[in-house]
């Protein structure tokens, strides 16, 4: 994700006000990658007997996909079972929210072709970026229409996800513009859509790439001299844990027992690293070595580092601009205080996802 415009601070300097930190990331992924560590602190102080391991992981790439951070170690066995029961992931989705599943995606690049000429002369050549407007102008008319009609038993959260949708991400059509900044005097030979087209747990992955198909083929029978492409980039199913599991109904009674309210069962209207989970981790085969124990959870830094917390080992992935320059072979020692965790690095060779 971009920073955007708007801030009142430097996105990437992590300011610290009154307590706070604010930039890029300080909400998702560096809160819940704190409440976190301060859980596992919190069971710890406690003393109380845990019946079996406790892990946290903090994996990268969850913005653009996951699969260098969860989907890697997933491949690998590391959220299977005898290895883990249970995954908890700390997305920010409000402190009263308990989010069991994500709505579908499927992103797709969509080309038109035509025939370049001179722009003098357009009647010789064959506009692809008419042709596009014509697929917008069925996505108008049907596509848009149909989605709207289309209503989920999912409790996705904000209410208007609760409906299929479709974002048109980008178009590229043409001729790059000249170095001058003058326009390159040529009739369009293709044009390039970018689709982003989110989808619900009542239909397929079939029906929603079938839907698009169909208004394609349906122009090239009406449409003179359409012709089309169409590429898959990403798609990921819909998914939706049971509010009733262990993990869930307790976490829900725990906000009912501290903060003195019921919590909302949600569905997020994008995805997350749960796709993983539910996708490979569930039948994945277990690697693992039963000596090291590590890994649940949150999504930050760069390179991976195997660190100690008062004896629970941590693949820990820091942001710390202190701890950035170092090279992924150190390990790192977070000493938590009041203060917030401190680095301490010692050479030691590191494992991640082994």
């Amino acid at each position: 994700m971009t920073p955007g415009e708007g801030w009142s601070v430097d996105p990437f300097a992590g300011v610290t006000r009154d307590g706070r930190i604010y930039g890029r990331g300080a909400c998702d992924m560096k809160g819940g990658l704190a409440a976190s560590v301060i859980a596992v602190e919190s069971l710890l102080d406690a003393g109380l007997p845990l019946p079996g391991a406790l892990e946290i992981s903090g994996t990268v790439d969850e913005e653009s996909g996951g699969y260098g951070g969860v989907h890697y170690l997933a491949e690998r066995g590391w959220f299977s079972k005898p290895r883990v029961d249970h995954v908890i992931i700390p997305e920010p989705l409000n402190v009263d929210r308990v989010c069991i599943g994500h709505r579908g995606v499927w992103w797709a690049e969509l080309q038109t072709h035509g025939r370049i000429a001179h722009g003098s002369m357009p009647f010789l050549g064959d506009c692809a970026i008419r042709h596009m407007h014509a697929v917008i102008e069925k996505f108008e008319h049907e596509l848009y229409p149909a989605m709207a009609r289309r209503r989920t038993s999912m409790p996705v959260v904000p209410e208007g996800a609760r409906q299929s949708t479709l974002n048109i991400n980008s178009l590229h059509g043409g001729a790059a513009e000249l170095a001058e900044g003058l326009p390159a005097p040529c009739v369009a030979d293709s044009c390039r859509m970018i689709i982003d087209r989110r989808f619900l747990i009542e239909e397929t992955i079939g029906e929603v790439k079938g839907e698009v198909r169909g208004i394609l083929e349906a122009l090239v029978r009406e449409r003179p001299g359409f012709r089309y492409s169409m590429r898959d980039l990403f798609e990921v199913l819909p998914t939706m844990a049971d509010p009733n599991g262990p993990v869930a109904s307790r976490t829900a009674a725990a906000i009912r027992q501290v903060l003195g309210r019921e919590a909302q069962f949600v569905c997020s209207p994008g995805t997350y690293d749960q796709k993983h989970i539910d996708r490979i981790g569930r039948r994945a085969v277990v690697r693992s070595d039963p000596t090291r124990e590590c890994i649940v959870a949150p999504s930050v830094g760069q390179f991976g580092r195997r660190a100690s917390l008062r004896g629970i080992p941590i693949v820990g992935f820091p942001e710390d601009p202190r701890i950035r320059q170092n090279r992924p072979d150190r390990r790192h020692e977070l000493i938590a205080g009041r203060d917030g965790c401190q680095p301490k690095s010692r050479e030691m060779p590191c494992w991640v996802g082994q």
